[in-house]
């Protein structure tokens, strides 16, 4: 299994939306690196739900259940999607100023390069965000 982090408008798209449809696809991405990401997403892998804007913050969990396909919404079948079901919120939202100042994540997609609305996330990075939803002292 894998994980990932995937970008999302709260005020077009929030978690809490996903929460309440139960399940959705995760569509509208055009970048070739984050569609790359996406063609390697496999049922079983877990994605952090990042909300950009105004919160920069990773709010929650979700699962990836199905393969990835293409668009039905495109012509072009190169953009590929996947479908999604929330697992769960995090304790507290774990912001991108915190993940900036914590020098483990300074080689990280989410920190290099700020455009990119999917990523690959190691098992360490993965189980230190759990950690920093955990603690709010962090």
């Amino acid at each position: 299994m894998a994980n990932w982090l995937a970008k999302t408008e709260p005020e077009s798209f929030s978690y809490a939306d996903l929460q309440h449809l139960g399940r959705d696809r995760w569509n509208g991405v055009k970048n070739f690196t984050a569609l790359k990401h996406i063609k390697n997403m496999r049922p079983g892998d877990q994605i952090f739900i990042y909300h950009t804007g105004k919160e920069k913050a990773i709010v929650g969990v979700a699962e990836i259940v199905s393969p990835p396909y293409p668009d039905p919404d495109e012509t072009d079948k190169r953009f590929l999607v996947v479908d999604v079901e929330p697992r769960y919120s995090l304790d507290r939202p774990v912001t991108l100023k915190e993940i900036k100042a914590a020098t483990t994540f300074q080689k990280w997609d989410l920190v290099r390069q700020s455009r990119l609305s999917v990523m690959p996330v190691t098992q360490e990075h993965w189980e230190l965000i759990h950690s920093m939803a955990k603690n709010y002292s962090l």
